[in-house]
């Protein structure tokens, strides 16, 4: 499996002039604790960074800035992770772990957003990997107790 077969493909954006208040309201309406930052380029999307509900807390609020004052640019973390449609799991999980972030946008061969790969999408798939392997044991089990009858 790769990152762009784990993805979410449904990604909530916002540009960099987008105002704070109003990403913080995409993020309430969409039940999402972060946006993708994106620029257009010809016809496509182009992530350039990630806002996330921690970075409003704790550049915004915590030192009491009037987020109405404020844009998606101004508070967004600079500089972007991201990981290729084709790149394994592994090295998704790898470069959140270096990097201490748990969202990475998922691009397509040309740079374009294609998806957002988080750490609860790793941990349901390590779950149902798990899963997999209770069952062969459990398997496993009634087998040699049918074969000792």
């Amino acid at each position: 499996m790769n990152a762009g077969e784990l993805c979410n493909r449904e990604v909530v954006i916002a540009y960099r002039n987008t105002p704070l208040v109003e990403a913080a309201r995409l993020m309430r309406e969409h039940h999402v604790g972060s946006l993708v930052v994106v620029v257009d380029r010809l016809s496509e999307r182009v992530p350039v960074g990630i806002l996330t509900d921690r970075d409003i807390v704790v550049a915004v609020v915590a030192k009491e800035v009037d987020p109405r004052t404020l844009t998606v640019g101004d508070v967004a973390a600079a500089g972007l992770l991201a990981v290729h449609e084709k790149d394994g799991i592994p090295d998704a999980l790898r470069m959140m772990r270096e990097h201490g972030v748990r969202r990475l946008p998922v691009l397509t061969p040309s740079g374009a957003l294609a998806g957002i790969l988080t750490i609860d999408d790793l941990l349901e798939l390590m779950a149902e990997e798990l899963a997999g392997f209770a069952r062969t044991i459990d398997r496993e089990r009634v087998r040699e107790a049918r074969a000792r009858r």
